[in-house]
């Protein structure tokens, strides 16, 4: 199953991002026909200020319930329809009670939204070059797991910052994914130490395909702060071996996931038949 990552840098006018996803898209299609497309994480509006932010989050239709949804929802089941294909659509701003959620939607190539994931954790950290970072202050988390069938193989949902809890790996391989999306916007200092090796680890533990599509280039914060997030967007299969990665700059790489692969790493190394609960500890 071939899978295309898009990556770019988003700036804070939604029409504009719209526009470069479609251009990026039509660019890849006509060089190679996939079958799922990859957005990064809040690809529809970055570097806004809260009240951008909050003007652009949408409000979403009931899940399945086939209603319309904002511009932005409906650009990707556009896209889904277009191209038939399916759309993992990275991350968008949600409207939440008054909040925001980061939130995943998947569409099928009819355009029928099939998942939808809230962000688990939230991202209230200081970076190594002291820029403090507090997603809480405007986002809710999640509270779900969530899985769907794309072709016959499990997709698992994550975003950005849940790659560096690995029980959440571990739990949608329990539920039997082939395959988890890690949409991005990691940080260029964390990023060019972690986001590689982090990646990697979670499909070689999980043995699932890793598909990793990230955020690229720098942007200036409302605080004023020049931020920039790291791209490398990446394919990774359950041995742990990168099969495709994007370079610098906005591209988009193309890469194929074979469950056979998956299948014989299984069979040959069955960690779900040798794994065992931590025993308690006793005096």
């Amino acid at each position: 199953m071939l899978v295309t990552l898009i990556q770019f840098n988003a700036g804070n006018k939604k029409d504009e991002n719209i526009a470069t996803v479609r251009r990026m898209i039509a660019e890849s299609f006509s060089r190679q026909k996939a079958r799922i497309i990859s957005l990064p994480e809040m690809w529809p509006c970055r570097n806004a200020d809260r009240a951008t932010r909050f003007a652009v989050a949408e409000r979403l239709p009931a899940l399945g319930s086939g209603a319309p949804g904002g511009e932005i929802y409906q650009t990707m089941v556009d896209l889904a329809r277009e191209y038939d294909a399916y759309v993992h659509g990275g991350s968008i701003a949600e409207l939440d009670d008054g909040r925001l959620c980061n939130t995943t939607l998947v569409f099928d190539p009819a355009g029928r939204e099939i998942a939808r994931y809230r962000k688990l954790h939230l991202f209230d950290v200081t970076g190594p070059d002291g820029t403090v970072y507090n997603e809480s202050r405007d986002f809710n988390h999640g509270g779900e797991l969530v899985t769907c069938d794309i072709d016959g193989m499990t997709a698992g949902f994550t975003i950005c910052y849940d790659l560096r809890f690995p029980e959440l790996f571990r739990a949608l391989r329990d539920k039997g994914a082939d395959v988890i999306f890690v949409p991005a916007a990691f940080t260029l200092q964390t990023g060019k130490d972690h986001w590689e090796v982090l990646l990697r680890a979670r499909a070689i533990e999980n043995q699932v395909w890793i598909v990793a599509t990230g955020m690229y280039g720098s942007h200036r914060h409302e605080s004023g702060d020049l931020r920039t997030t790291y791209g490398h967007s990446l394919i990774c299969d359950p041995w742990g071996h990168i099969v495709a990665m994007a370079s610098d700059g906005a591209h988009s790489v193309t890469g194929y996931l074979d469950h056979a692969i998956t299948q014989h790493i299984r069979q040959a190394i069955p960690l779900g038949n040798h794994r065992r609960l931590p025993l308690p500890v006793t005096d």
